[in-house]
């Protein structure tokens, strides 16, 4: 095989075959083609595209690179919940303890940070103690007991994918939509989950930005998973300003926290009772989404899922004292309050710009080597349509103290605000359900 030959084809717009793919593949799991060239590739593939074709070939021979997770020692149907990847988003730290709280099942195998989004394993590394490397016995072991774990992607599963995704994040190859598409897919095949729910963004902090892309996406997955035998529903949802307040690993662990209470934002507990709706219902745990929905509710007005979060924080080695004592959570050096210079309404944040700047303030990585500080972050002190004063905070910045990196963040978030003299409404946050049957419009 020729890599020169195939990034060219590639980049001219033509059609790898299925054999090409997974050579290609294979080879860079093997070490036979090194870094450059599959960087060159994926910028192939960001500017020329994929065919449906093509994505399902990439899809499968990242699926197969490694190991296929067996999960036939779990007794019941496997649900398994994915995010496309948003600022602030912390849904899976309140879904998996709150559909294991209803009865559900979730073994899940999740990530970390990718662009200027967070990863659900950084931000469960913020708690003491917290181990989300364990072995395939050990997660059977924990969700046979408490129906519920959450893992990072093991060495063996789907290694092409976590090879290709710390490239990615480091050469602004991530929002590609095929490149998303065969990601995703690829670990939630290997992972061995009998239903998927998958959550695609839409909007300014999302990979696919436009409604119609994120469609484009979700059919693509949907058409994968299905494909394999796989019960997958996803849902459309908006990414235009951060979920919740908190943006940042232990900040946000602190807010899923006070949403398992009950005191979580709107936003996030709309989204949750949605999604968390969807998973009972594949679950065969509910007659109807309505019903499935109505659970989510009632449990977390009981705070049962507070309960199973302590559990499956315990069962992983955290210190699940967290839950009552948020001080026990990475503790930022400072922080500096971002102040408002002008009055009216916020009519937009730009959840790109506030990502970016949790990032640069040191909650993300630069390189793929790059260690996290948990503890750096920001909170939002204002959303879109509230109302501003001048002098009125409107974020805040947990930093370890280093100027340089508080000046680039203070500069990024105060041009991520914009007010206006005029009220805005909140942005609409879920826009529709795609299923093998279609889309539906909510």
């Amino acid at each position: 095989m020729n890599v020169y030959e195939l990034i060219k084809k590639k980049r001219d717009g033509l059609e790898l075959s299925a054999i090409e793919i997974r050579s290609l593949i294979d080879g860079f799991v093997g070490g036979q083609i090194p870094d450059y060239q599959m960087t060159a590739f994926l910028m192939a593939v960001y500017f020329s595209g994929m065919s449906s074709a093509e994505c399902v070939e990439m899809t499968m021979a990242m699926a197969n690179s490694g190991d296929q997770l067996d999960l036939s020692a779990i007794n019941g149907f496997k649900v398994d919940k994915h995010s496309t990847g948003g600022v602030g988003d912390k849904t899976t730290l309140v879904l998996a303890p709150l559909v294991a709280a209803c009865g559900g099942i979730v073994a899940k195998m999740t990530g970390r940070e990718l662009g200027h989004t967070g990863g659900t394993v950084d931000k469960l590394e913020s708690i003491p103690g917290f181990q989300a490397e364990l072995s395939k016995g050990d997660f059977i072991n924990i969700v046979n007991s408490i129906r519920v774990s959450l893992i990072s992607q093991t060495v063996n599963l789907a290694p092409a994918d976590k090879k290709i995704y710390a490239l990615r994040n480091v050469t602004a190859t991530v929002d590609s939509i095929p490149l998303i598409a065969a990601s995703i897919m690829s670990k939630k095949l290997a992972a061995g989950s009998d239903g998927i729910v998958l959550d695609v963004k839409s909007g300014r902090g999302a990979f696919t930005q436009s409604y119609g892309n994120a469609v484009e996406l979700a059919k693509m997955m949907v058409g994968i998973g299905t494909g394999a035998g796989k019960q997958v529903v996803a849902i459309i949802t908006s990414m235009e300003q951060p979920l919740g307040y908190a943006v940042g690993n232990a900040l946000e662990v602190q807010e899923a926290i006070d949403t398992l209470r009950g005191q979580g934002p709107e936003d996030l507990v709309d989204l949750v009772t949605e999604i968390g709706g969807d998973m009972l219902y594949i679950s065969g745990l509910a007659a109807s989404r309505e019903q499935a929905k109505s659970r989510i509710h009632e449990t977390l007005l009981n705070q049962s899922g507070l309960k199973q979060f302590k559990k499956l924080i315990t069962a992983q080695g955290g210190n699940p004292d967290v839950v009552n004592n948020p001080l026990l959570l990475p503790r930022p050096m400072t922080k500096v309050e971002i102040r408002s210079t002008d009055v009216g309404f916020v009519s937009a944040i730009d959840a790109m710009e506030v990502g970016m700047a949790s990032k640069n303030l040191g909650a993300g990585r630069q390189t793929k080597d790059d260690l996290i500080d948990h503890s750096i972050g920001i909170v939002l002190k204002k959303k879109i349509g509230d109302n501003v004063t001048a002098g009125e905070v409107l974020a805040v910045l947990h930093s370890d103290g280093k100027e340089e990196k508080i000046e680039a963040a203070r500069d990024r978030l105060r041009a991520a605000f914009s007010i206006s003299p005029k009220n805005t409404d909140p942005p609409k946050l879920i826009h529709a359900r795609v299923t093998e049957d279609g889309v539906e419009k909510l």
